[in-house]
């Protein structure tokens, strides 16, 4: 294949998510649907609250009652939550009440009972009472008919709360992408065998399938496949019923790197196989059939880096959620040189400090080797190709790594 020029880092994550659209819905119960995405609003079927509340315990009154204190009210029923006074409150009259409980019909305050005595069947009010006070009028929440909650918003809890206040037992959501992956090499062994000379423990596929999790997929891993053509194409056969397709290692041009040509012969149309970026050069992009598919770097650092960049926003826009990157700022906690021509991603510590900027400080070592610093990282600064030397201090762009 002809040499291409490198692609940017914002231009291969536009060709991606452009190329992508979300997968089919399906109906599940609440308690199956905290983190799901929302396929379509979510309608209230009831009025909440249904009715003018009592928000504190006291006193249903009218308010003209107790406009001059201390006012003395004949006390005549008593309503708990749930409860109800079935007359109509008449002028000189009081309902004992409680929290949630329904206001009389009449009434249009609450006094709390902190600001009242009472002598047998009568409270004397010791504070003057204004219409309205203490008193949660219906549908002060929602109504009947509201939109609680758009279509793409990833469920919270408080949203699942909300849906069923709504009276809404179920949610129509998204269905999770499933994203089928294989590494590739003859020198990898899965984790707990001992690795024979020349051989090491693949870290890839356990960290990818913890990725994909954790941005709302279903991780289906197809283990290791051999440097070898019939290996790739019999791993990729496997992955028929997936939403996408994720290789990790061989996507390059070496003599070893079998994945293009593996899968070109069976209609892999490659749309970019190189940006500038580091970690992540050899990152491929392109469609087996009507599968998107995605090559990551084989080196662990490089993998896990790519897949925030590009699968993570990738398997948001296939379940119709937000795909943008959530960055934010952060003072520069050590020096850096000046980058040269390709988009650096830089694993850092992550400080927050109450009231001012968190601080990002450069791991030592940036040498993609190396997993444990991009576990003990808490974001990635965001060096920009051909940007200055960068002094401590400095304000700097960084992708945080931990929910």
């Amino acid at each position: 294949m002809a040499e291409q020029p490198l692609l940017s880092v914002a231009e291969a994550r536009t060709r991606i998510l452009a190329s992508l659209h979300s997968t089919q819905t399906e109906s599940v119960p609440l308690r199956h649907a905290y983190g799901r995405v929302l396929a379509e609003e979510a309608i209230a079927r009831r009025t909440q609250p249904p009715a003018d509340l009592s928000a504190m315990d006291g006193y249903a009154v009218k308010a003209a009652d107790a406009a001059t204190v201390p006012a003395r009210l004949r006390i005549v029923g008593e309503v708990p939550a749930g409860g109800a006074y079935a007359d109509e409150l008449k002028t000189g009259e009081a309902v004992r009440i409680f929290t949630g409980a329904a206001l009389p019909r009449g009434a249009d305050a609450i006094v709390i009972q902190e600001n009242t005595e009472r002598d047998g069947s009568i409270v004397i009010v010791k504070e003057t009472a204004t219409a309205g006070r203490h008193v949660r009028r219906a549908g002060l929440d929602f109504r009947t008919g509201d939109a609680g909650l758009p279509a793409g918003q990833r469920l919270s809890p408080a949203d699942i709360a909300l849906a069923a206040a709504m009276n809404l037992a179920t949610l129509q959501v998204c269905k999770r992408p499933v994203i089928a992956f294989f590494s590739t090499g003859n020198e990898l062994v899965p984790p707990g065998t001992e690795p024979g000379p020349n051989q090491i423990v693949s870290a890839n596929n356990d960290g990818l399938a913890a990725l994909i999790l954790e941005a709302g997929g279903v991780p289906l891993d197809l283990g290791i496949a051999a440097d070898s053509e019939n290996a790739i194409r019999a791993a990729t056969e496997r992955a028929r019923e997936a939403d996408m397709l994720v290789t990790l290692g061989g996507a390059s041009v070496g003599d070893h790197d079998l994945v293009q040509s593996a899968l070109v012969p069976l209609g892999l149309d490659i749309d970019f196989w190189k940006i500038a970026m580091r970690p992540g050069k050899p990152l491929m992009y392109g469609r087996l059939g009507d599968k998107p598919m995605l090559g990551l770097p084989g080196n662990p650092v490089s993998a896990l880096v790519c897949a925030v960049l590009f699968l993570k926003p990738a398997i948001a826009r296939l379940q119709g959620g937000d795909a943008s990157l959530r960055t934010t700022l952060a003072r520069l906690g050590s020096a850096l040189p000046a980058n040269d021509r390709r988009e650096d991603y830089v694993r850092a510590g992550f400080d927050h400090i109450q009231g001012e900027l968190p601080v990002a400080t450069p791991a030592m070592i940036q040498d993609s080797s190396m997993l444990s610093a991009l576990s003990r990282a808490g974001c990635l600064i965001i060096r920009p190709p051909e940007a200055p030397e960068a002094k401590a201090g400095e304000i700097v762009t960084v992708l945080p790594l931990r929910m």
